[in-house]
Formats: structure tokens, sequence, C-alpha cells
């Protein structure tokens, strides 16, 4: 029976609904990151569930927390948050990128971060029975750093072993390709792969090149305009569907800053993607049937847990 792990349990797949698949709610960056940009501690439980909240009333009716281990992930708190606003919240096991990972994973064989990723998947994390739902991994800009090679190459492990979805961060969108590379090398299939922040790197030939390997692609900073325009993110979405690439599309918001939550104060809030965002996709012609595959049916297809 095939199921998406979620931190209240196991739901069957078609009960996901639109899923954003690379947001924040609670979690905050070791020492001394945390003092240096303390936009970035998200520490505010009640914060958190009043964007659930939001998000749910919006139309969403789950999402995929990214907040990882190295960044105090927070499982207990997620659990709370899923019940007070009914949202589905699917937690992950796995590290960042090189500057919040080394520290944990540089003693630690790849064997033994496999072993705590398989570990967390199947009975639960941080001594507590919420399991996580995938994996993720992540690499520097311009590179990928032994200490976050030993983290890929632990992921591919977990992933063969537990058939979870290994999501990706690639910083400003570079080194997806060579993500995909390490990863299906290792044996994992593309289609158990989300290259994240796809859309910090609006190069056509990147796009081209990463979705001519079947992996998911993640549109995950729409509502950012420091990035790109929602114009070119569009335009791009546009060209690979064209280019039949429709079921690997995933968008998403990556809202990781209390500048980006009204309930802290911050804008624009999860509710952007749904209420402006897909409206800016209608204007162009897309259908309702495209733009459900991008929200609902690839995330649903990508969290699946085959058994």
């Amino acid at each position: 029976m095939s199921f998406i792990r979620t931190v209240t349990g196991d739901i069957a797949p078609e009960n996901l609904g639109i899923c954003y698949p690379h947001e924040h709610l609670i979690g905050q960056p070791p020492p001394p990151f945390d003092s240096k940009d303390p936009d970035l501690v998200l520490n505010d439980e009640t914060a958190a569930i009043i964007s659930a909240q939001a998000l749910k009333l919006a139309g969403g009716k789950s999402l995929l927390e990214m907040t990882p281990i190295d960044y105090s992930r927070n499982p207990a708190a997620l659990r709370r948050i899923s019940k007070a606003s009914g949202l589905h919240i699917i937690a992950i096991t796995g590290y960042l990128k090189d500057k919040f990972c080394r520290p944990h994973v540089e003693h630690q064989s790849v064997e033994q971060l496999a072993h705590r990723f398989i570990t967390e998947i199947k009975h639960g994390m941080d001594d507590t029975d919420i399991r996580a739902g995938a994996i993720k991994a992540a690499s520097s800009l311009n590179e990928i750093t032994p200490a976050e090679h030993k983290v890929f190459k632990a992921a591919a492990q977990a992933q063969l072993a537990t058939g979870a979805l290994i999501s990706t961060h690639t910083e400003a969108g570079t080194m997806g390709l060579e993500q995909i590379a390490l990863l299906t090398g290792l044996g994992v299939a593309a289609d158990r792969i989300l290259i994240g922040h796809m859309d910090r790197n609006l190069d056509a030939d990147y796009h081209r090149a990463v979705a001519d390997t079947g992996v998911y692609m993640g549109f995950d900073q729409i509502g950012k305009p420091k990035y790109a325009s929602e114009e070119a993110r569009i335009a791009m979405i546009q060209m690979l569907i064209e280019r039949g690439h429709q079921q690997q599309i995933m968008l998403s918001m990556d809202t990781a800053r209390k500048s980006g939550f009204p309930a802290y104060g911050g804008q624009p809030g999860f509710p952007y993607l749904l209420k402006q965002f897909v409206p800016l996709l209608r204007s162009t012609g897309m259908t309702t049937d495209t733009i459900n595959v991008m929200l609902i049916e690839n995330p649903r297809r990508a969290l699946t847990i085959a058994t």
C-alpha cells in the first residue's frame, strides 16, 4: 500500500491536495548565524500556526517542511502546528549546505548518516515517534563540498532503503546537474529527486538540461522579486510545459524569514501563491488542469512512498 508520511501519521496519497513542496514553519540557523541574521529565526509556534491556517484557508492542504537536522528542526512543534491548523505537514531528515552541516557530519561515516536518515523515516526523529517523509541534501555555490558529498551519498542510501523523495537545496540555483549526476550515479531514480530553487537560475539551457533528466523541478521562490520577476518565472514554466515537462514542475515559496510572514509583520505570506501567482498563470491562458498538475498531482506523486 502506498502512502505519504506526515508528522501526524501516514495518509493516502489522494488526500494530499494542494501542496507547497518547499517551505519553512519553525526553525533557525545555529549560532552565530542566528544572531547575525535574526530575520531567519522562526521560533514563534503561534505565528507558525497562524501561517499554516492562512494557507489552509487559501485552499492549500499540505506542505513539505524543509527545515533539516542542522537548522533546529522541531518535529514535536510540527505535529502541534499540523493538529492546530489542519494542514498536512511532511517533515524531512537530512542536512543543509556545508556551513551548517559540516560540524554534524565531518566525524560521521556515510553509513552512520544513512542509518540516521533511515531510522528517522521508518521509526521517528529526535527520540520521538514522529517520522520524516522525505530527505534533504544541499550544495554550496558552484560546488559540492566533501561534507555535502557525504550527505548526498547517505541520502542516496536512505532513498534506496525507504523509497522516500530526495529534495535538494541548490545555492542560487547552481549545481543542479551535478546533484542529479551524483544521485543517479548512486542508483537513485530521477523521479525520486526534486531539484530545488530552479527559479534562482533562470537560464533556459540549464532548465532544459535539468528537465531532460526526468527529475522534478522546484519553482519555489515565488513571491520573491529580488531573485526574478513573476513574469520571468512564468515564461520559464511555459517553456518547460511546451517541451512536455509539466509532470515535473512544482510551485512553492520557500518562506524562511520573518519578513515573509504576515504573522511576524511581513509579506507576502503563503496565500500569495494561490491568490496572486495562480491568477497570473491563468492570465497567460494556462488551464486549470495544468495548474493542478503542478500544485497537486506532481507533489502527490513525488511524496508517495510505495511499498
